[in-house]
């Protein structure tokens, strides 16, 4: 029985803007994002002749094909035809649920990628990310992971220059946030103001984190009911204060986090965030 143990890791948004809404109900949206190596931990045996099997260490997680690490085996048997002859996929979770860190999309893009590796079916990349698709609107990124730009629904993806190695400090404050809602909330608020994305282009290409970092921004921040904007708001001036770069929400949030070229710096922010928060993590950037 074919079975390994892979990572999957967490995502975070440097940039984040919402366009409009689809005609499908979908919404465009224009995002640079970036894979840092705070990860989930996934075994993935095949051929286990007991249907799909689905475990993790948090209780509350569903443990069948509504968990996206179910629905991506389901989804790859089906485009690739194999019978994997029963799978079983245990998940150690150590990225936030409902944080705006992908991580039940990056499970679901490690699935994908450990399934083929075990059993060959000639699915490159490109095609495990369409596969993707299927199961949600972030995997195909997660599939692909490092630097890029996704547009669309988050499927339309464009390979960036790698953003410079660094120190990131995430910090998920103790609320959750309901991405429907909030995407309801963004079509009826007023922007501030929008991410500068040719900037943060342009700071990539030219392998300048300073600006990328200063030209963060994720207008789904503005959206944000105004307790929880403030809480946002307060940590994202923490982690500055404390020398970061620049600092940005993920996705619909509430995560945090902050972009550090000293390691000491970071390590005092980390420190200093725990105080207050449980969900605070030291890690760094990766290209997957």
């Amino acid at each position: 029985m074919p079975k390994e143990t892979v990572l999957a890791r967490a995502k975070l948004n440097l940039t984040l803007d919402v366009l409009g809404k689809r005609p499908d109900g979908y919404h465009d949206l224009k995002m640079v994002m970036q894979s840092v190596a705070l990860a989930d931990t996934l075994t993935v045996e095949t051929g286990t002749g007991e249907g799909l099997e689905v475990r993790t260490d948090l209780s509350f997680l569903p443990n069948n094909e509504k968990n996206l690490a179910a629905a991506a085996a389901l989804a790859f048997q089906t485009v690739t035809g194999r019978d994997l002859g029963g799978v079983a996929i245990a998940i150690e979770k150590r990225i936030p649920v409902c944080a705006g860190m992908g991580g039940g999309s990056s499970d679901a893009a490690a699935v994908l990628r450990s399934l083929e590796r075990m059993l060959g079916t000639g699915q490159d990349l490109a095609a495990l990310a369409r596969i993707g698709e299927r199961v949600g609107s972030d995997v195909p990124y997660c599939v692909l992971g490092g630097t890029a730009l996704a547009e669309g629904r988050g499927e339309v993806l464009t390979p960036l220059s790698a953003l410079p190695h660094c120190r990131v400090v995430i910090c998920k404050p103790a609320f959750s946030i309901s991405t429907p809602e909030l995407f309801r909330a963004v079509d009826g608020v007023r922007l501030r103001c929008r991410p500068d994305t040719d900037g943060v282009l342009a700071a990539l290409e030219a392998g300048d984190l300073g600006g990328v970092a200063r030209r963060m921004y994720n207008v789904f921040e503005d959206a944000l009911p105004s307790r929880q904007r403030t809480e946002v708001a307060a940590i994202r001036s923490a982690l500055v204060q404390h020398g970061a770069l620049g600092a940005n929400m993920s996705g619909t949030g509430p995560t945090v986090f902050g972009l550090f070229d000293d390691a000491d710096r970071a390590r005092s922010a980390w420190e200093e965030l725990r105080q207050t928060y449980r969900d605070v993590f030291l890690t760094e950037t990766v290209e997957q």
